[in-house]
């Protein structure tokens, strides 16, 4: 894990810092900032390998930001990016005419050695995640991503709830992920898709569509987990697809879908009885979700290894 915070830098020094180190040498861009502001300035930034691709996490203060002809010679990458603006929103020139408006919730895909240039439409932070994938034939499928400016996925397309779960399960530390190379080249191919370069009917993005499933089922499940009623027909109609479908899903992970909820279920529960001691065992045992004092012991005892009174701190 690469992390960088201004906030052990001196105020005057902060903006400078990020412009030169952070912004040529590491990002390969042109950042830039009215003078009068540049005392305000505040940035942190995150990076984590995973499958060969790098996710990254920015928050900062709003300043204008352009990738010129030198930046990418100076740091090219043959990458594959796709991106998210969680918060603060703006503009966008690609050179192709015209400025393309940048929401809180919008995704792009693009290739990285392309010139674009972009700015606020305020003077709020802003919040960015990126997944930047290293291009290879196998990956692409031999087609063609070079040319890719940056653009929006296919909004219409059925593969983009898929695309943002696998999307967001890459970009956090913090998600379990069953395969991250298999999983960083699903996501490639989903973004190639939703970018027409990719027919959505091929064995290997259908592949792809499988992976992001499940992990929108896992993001259903862990969002729903405290619900004693959540059940497989549940999750499955929220998706989209049939029973057995669902269950298939599960079957890359080697864990069906009962055991992936206990174990939900059970890193919740692991989690309030250290924290929250005042509650007791069968309080958190059925607050979690489970429909029996006995199962709730069982699955704690093979998950720990222990009894749950003794976790609680003493």
């Amino acid at each position: 894990m690469l992390s960088f915070s201004t906030d052990d830098i001196a105020p005057e020094h902060r903006f400078e810092q990020w412009r030169e180190v952070r912004g040529k040498s590491l990002f390969g861009v042109t950042i830039d900032l009215p003078f009068e502001r540049r005392l305000l300035f505040r940035g942190a930034f995150r990076a984590h390998m995973v499958g060969g691709a790098v996710a990254s996490e920015m928050k900062a203060s709003a300043y204008r930001v352009s990738r010129t002809g030198r930046d990418i010679a100076r740091v090219a990458g043959d990458s594959l990016c796709l991106s998210l603006q969680v918060k603060g929103g703006g503009w966008l020139d690609t050179g192709r005419g015209g400025l393309d408006a940048v929401r809180p919730g919008d995704m792009a895909i693009c290739h990285s050695d392309l010139p674009y240039a972009g700015g606020p439409d305020s003077d709020s932070d802003f919040h960015f995640l990126m997944l930047k994938i290293p291009l290879t034939d196998e990956i692409t499928l031999g087609r063609r991503a070079d040319d890719l400016f940056a653009a929006r996925p296919m909004e219409s397309m059925r593969f983009m709830g898929p695309f943002r779960a696998l999307f967001d399960a890459l970009v956090s530390p913090d998600i379990p992920l069953v395969d991250p190379a298999e999983d960083v080249t699903h996501a490639a191919r989903l973004a190639l898709a939703a970018r027409g370069r990719l027919r959505p009917n091929q064995p290997e993005v259908r592949a792809a569509f499988r992976a992001g499933l499940y992990y929108r089922a896992l993001a259903i499940m862990a969002r729903d987990k405290l619900q004693p009623e959540l059940s497989p027909a549940a999750v499955a109609g929220e998706l989209g697809i049939s029973l057995r479908q669902l269950h298939i899903l599960f079957e890359r992970t080697g864990r069906s879908f009962a055991r992936t909820l206990a174990a939900l279920r059970i890193e919740m529960a692991h989690k309030l009885l250290v924290e929250m001691p005042s509650l007791s065992v069968t309080q958190i045992a059925f607050a979690c979700g489970f429909d029996s004092l006995a199962t709730f012991y069982r699955v704690f005892g093979s998950t720990y290894g222990t009894t749950p009174g003794n976790i609680r701190p003493s």
